[in-house]
């Protein structure tokens, strides 16, 4: 019972204060509208107990007191979208000014804390605070902004174009976000907060969680804003269809839309459909057609014998030609054995035995050199071991390159030794 009461009675307060405060905006409208449009308010232009007032209520404060007073950023979001100045709402281009800002107060911070200057220093820790909540508080707007439109489909606008266009504007102001987001390094704000744990917490913790879920958010924006696109496309492709076929009928009053499939020429955009080839079959249940039946058959029977025969011959002659090249390859390698085979015979009777490339040359035997040598290789090493002894056998070789150890055949001299 005593928690229901304390519940009722932090609700009536909550609505004194709220139409307090709500008044308290109503009666000083003109001065906020003034300040909303100028970026700030003179003191000088207000009593002192309306300032008091308005600050105490939290809807102005003053950063320092060489500036001008500023609507807190709940009161110009209220005034944005009750105006609905999405300019207002949009990033400004000036993220790098706003980082040089921060990085002018950490330098500040630095110098009051080296001279020994508290107040000063709680005074530029509260300026980089509010320089970082300025900062990710206006991608917000914007990405507010970006939801509150696309919510509304672009409704603000009359017809399908300015959607589209108001489409690619958000999706330009996207990207423009993204750039902006891509300006703030976070390496160089951890090396900026040093060993500050409050600095820290602030420039690289606490802005890091906001820009990963402001990023979050652009993109799913963005993937929302190319559907919605996509729909206005097809809107607006269709829409264009039927102006165009409601123009052609206002020129035409009389056209009358015909049957296509009795034209003998259809237009091309139409005809895309493939051939339809007719289903036909052998009507056997008519006796009056068995004399053509019976003709079609034989004529059939008579291409079916020639087309065998034909293949039949084809493949014979395929085959004598494949054994007589094989008949002309195996006498080739069995005259290259026999010349191979004359030179070790002739190595065994001469005196001074020549070369195996001098013994072609003298020859004349047709065998290219590479060839040549390999056979006497191959042969030497198809002898029994025992004959293999009776022969010395030296090449010639010459290194294909210095950068390996490849060694090229030239010349094989191969000598008879008597046991």
């Amino acid at each position: 019972m005593a928690k229901f009461n304390d519940n009722k009675h932090h609700v009536s307060n909550l609505f004194e204060v709220g139409t307090e405060r709500l008044k308290l905006i109503g009666d000083n409208a003109k001065l906020l509208m003034q300040g909303y449009l100028a970026g700030g308010i003179d003191p000088s232009t207000v009593s002192e107990r309306t300032l008091r007032r308005l600050i105490s209520a939290r809807v102005l404060y003053q950063p320092d007191d060489s500036q001008a007073l500023k609507l807190r950023h709940p009161v110009t979001q209220l005034v944005a979208a009750l105006v609905t100045d999405e300019s207002r709402r949009a990033i400004h281009a000036d993220i790098a000014d706003k980082l040089m800002s921060i990085h002018s107060f950490v330098e500040g911070l630095r110098e009051a804390q080296r001279t020994g200057d508290s107040l000063r220093v709680d005074s530029q820790m509260l300026r980089i605070d509010e320089a970082v909540y300025d900062l990710t508080s206006q991608f917000e707007e914007a990405i507010f902004s970006l939801w509150h439109r696309l919510n509304s489909n672009f409704g603000f606008v009359n017809n399908l174009s300015d959607k589209i266009r108001e489409n690619n504007r958000a999706q330009q102001q996207i990207n423009r976000l993204i750039d902006g987001l891509s300006l703030i390094d976070f390496d160089e704000l951890i090396e900026l907060a040093a060993n500050n744990p409050a600095l820290r917490k602030i420039l690289v913790t606490r802005l890091q969680q906001q820009m990963s879920a402001h990023q979050g958010s652009l993109l799913e924006v963005q993937k929302r804003l190319v559907e919605l696109m996509t729909r206005f496309r097809e809107q607006q492709e269709r829409s264009l269809l039927v102006l165009n076929m409601v123009g052609f009928l206002r020129e035409h009053p009389s056209f009358m839309v015909g049957d296509y499939s009795y034209r003998s020429q259809v237009p091309t955009l139409v005809n895309y459909a493939a051939p339809i080839v007719p289903a036909a079959a052998v009507a056997l249940d008519k006796p009056e057609q068995q004399p053509e039946l019976v003709n079609l058959v034989h004529t059939l029977y008579r291409e079916l014998a020639i087309k065998a025969k034909t293949e039949v011959v084809s493949v014979t002659a395929a085959a004598v030609n494949i054994s007589a090249q094989q008949q002309v390859v195996e006498a080739r390698q069995q005259q290259l054995k026999e010349d191979a085979m004359r030179y070790f015979i002739h190595v065994c009777e001469a005196i001074q035995p020549p070369s195996a490339l001098v013994f072609l040359v003298e020859q004349q035997l047709q065998w290219s050199p590479e060839v040549w040598l390999f056979q006497v290789l191959a042969e030497y090493n198809t002898l029994p071991r025992h004959e293999q002894q009776l022969f010395s056998l030296t090449r010639a070789e010459r290194q294909e390159s210095r950068f390996n150890h490849l060694q090229i055949i030239e010349d094989i001299e191969v000598r008879y030794q008597a046991a």
